[in-house]
């Protein structure tokens, strides 16, 4: 690094005087030289040394006063002023200016050439970058090296540590850390908080960090007092595969920290960990399609023997001895979502595939934080979980999960829509299947009885299953269809919800006045209505066996297992097989 000190330093600069900052010299490091006057604007870079007449200035103090602050502002390192055509002497109030803020200012003597001083400072800033090019290429061939020798991610990260000389670690795109070197156990947890509220990665560089053109490459922030320098890992395509984070330590400003050198080594580092990541995900999609394939085979039963299944998981880093119970999800509005991104795409196909990668990523991130284990797969728009069950905490856990799994989706893609249904654990190989097949049902039956979104256990789904095996009767599909298919027709042709009003009057145990006000009806409306469903049915709403029927027909009709033919005049429905 050059310091204005150095600068001081070189035969041109003999009788230079130091005016204020002397304590400063070491200090402030030296990235540009320019000649300017006024007015200053946004032409002074910072740890720039300006060089200056002030010829702009005239013989005014106050208008030199201001150039001078302007100059303090813009970041610069330091101020040369040329003594004896426009200035004589610098005024004292500009003096003290500068020594309340640290700045330093050197009177040069007319007679020095700025160009003299300009070359002398631009050949010293040119051998310092040649010799950093010269050891961070060095540094690259190392780094290289040792990808060659397969070298795990954690030696690399040491590497670079031991030449940039902070904490540093690797995390994939969602922030979760893969590997760190020299971080204490709080701040790991410090991070994995800031992590779930999607501070990190780094969205936007804090704009007091911005102002060095040096540091556009990164995204800086700050926690809990120490600054946080995010490079991107990329591969093929421009989306970033990962991240590297540097942790300063806290006394270390960035301006102190980001040498070219250290940027040099940070930029190599990105490369060679995106090569290090091509390998290993080549590696990884081939574990992933035969992970999914494994999960498929469990979910379908085509798993017979438990040595065959236990053997095969043990080869995918599975471990099926412990309990799981199986989740299915099903995204309601991918359609909808891609129509705002298509541009960005080549196909619904390919928008799809990141999409479910994407949301993997949050499933593992978020089982793993539970510290629980999940294995999972997806066919076609349908995501299988296999999620490690507790019996103690029973739904608690699930949803907990879930809970955690949409509060990071709502980050990554805040209008994503997904309907869950939640099996039961259930024991021996064949169980997973029956976990799925119960998984499958509590998710039909949420999405007919509640609509997208929502989360259905197959617990909670008792009195469902009841209806949809008397629902499977052919003689029940008759009566259900002389029942409620009058009350059906009516309300599609005249719109007046019969069955609504039927089932607020029944929640109301026959009470006319509180239904009507639930309804906001005129009483004598709703007992119109009321006589007209009798009338309808043929049915009596005061006798219990015929409440009995009409309740139940209108429950198993809203589970959607029975719809109106809109194409046939007849009344006639069609049942639809879970």
């Amino acid at each position: 690094m050059l310091t204005v000190g150095d600068v001081l330093k070189f035969e041109v600069m003999k009788n230079a005087r130091v005016r204020t900052g002397k304590q400063l010299l070491e200090e402030k490091s030296v990235q540009w030289i320019s000649v300017i006057e006024m007015p200053v604007e946004n032409f002074v870079r910072k740890n720039e040394v300006v060089l200056s007449t002030a010829v702009g200035c005239g013989h005014d103090p106050e208008l030199f006063g201001q150039f001078v602050k302007d100059i303090i502002q813009s970041g610069a390192s330091a101020l040369m002023i040329a003594l004896g055509r426009f200035i004589f002497e610098i005024p004292k109030e500009v003096i003290e200016m500068a020594e309340r803020n640290k700045f330093i200012i050197i009177e040069i003597p007319w007679e020095v050439r700025f160009s003299d001083i300009t070359q002398e400072v631009v050949r010293a800033l040119n051998d310092i970058q040649y010799k950093e090019r010269r050891k961070s290429e060095r540094i690259q061939q190392e780094l290289l090296k040792l990808i060659l020798k397969d070298t795990d991610l954690n030696r690399i990260l040491q590497f670079v540590y031991n030449h940039i000389g902070s904490s540093i670690l690797m995390t994939d795109r969602t922030g979760m850390i893969q590997s760190q070197i020299n971080l204490d156990p709080t701040f790991i947890d410090i991070w994995k908080k800031y992590v779930d509220e999607g501070i990190i990665p780094i969205q936007k560089t804090d704009s007091h960090l911005i102002q060095d053109p040096m540091f556009h490459k990164f995204r800086i922030t700050e926690i809990e007092g120490r600054y946080i320098i995010q490079l991107p890992v990329l591969e093929i395509s421009s989306d970033p595969k990962g991240y590297l984070f540097v942790v300063l330590p806290s006394h270390l400003s960035i301006e102190s920290f980001l040498t070219q050198y250290r940027i040099n080594v940070l930029e190599h580092a990105a490369t060679t960990i995106s090569l290090w990541l091509s390998r290993k995900n080549a590696i990884e999609e081939t574990k992933t399609r035969l992970r999914g394939d494994f999960v498929q085979e469990l979910a379908q039963g085509e798993l017979t023997s438990w040595d065959q299944a236990n053997s095969k998981a043990k080869l995918l880093g599975y471990n099926i001895k412990i309990p799981y119970l199986c989740i299915v999800g099903v995204p309601e509005n991918f359609t909808t979502l891609f129509q705002k991104r298509k541009h960005e795409y080549d196909s619904f196909e390919h928008w799809l595939d990141n999409m479910f990668r994407y949301i993997e990523e949050e499933i593992f991130y978020a089982a793993q934080s539970l510290n629980r284990q999940v294995m999972m797969t997806h066919q076609e728009e349908q995501l299988i979980l296999f999620f490690e069950a507790s019996k103690e905490t029973k739904n608690e856990t699930p949803f907990n999960f879930l809970d955690l799994v949409e509060r990071r989706l709502r980050n990554l893609v805040p209008d994503v829509v997904i309907s869950w249904g939640i099996g039961s654990h259930q024991e021996g190989l064949e169980g997973f299947k029956k976990s799925y097949e119960n998984a499958k049902m509590a998710l039909y039956i949420g999405r007919n009885k509640k609509g997208p979104g929502h989360r259905t256990t197959y617990e909670s789904t008792r009195m469902d299953r009841v209806l949809l095996n008397i629902a499977q009767n052919d003689e029940m599909r008759e009566i259900i269809m002389s029942t409620i298919g009058p009350l059906i027709e009516y309300d599609h042709q005249r719109n007046m919800d019969l069955i609504g009003t039927f089932v607020t009057y029944n929640q109301c145990h026959g009470n006319v006045s509180q239904t009507a006000r639930l309804l906001n009806l005129h009483r004598q409306s709703l007992l119109y209505r009321l006589r007209k469903i009798e009338s309808l049915t043929g049915l009596s709403l005061v006798d219990s066996d015929d409440l009995f029927l009409l309740d139940l027909s209108i429950k198993i009709w809203k589970m959607g297992l029975y719809g109106m033919n809109e194409g046939n005049d007849e009344e006639e429905f069609s049942s639809v097989n879970p």
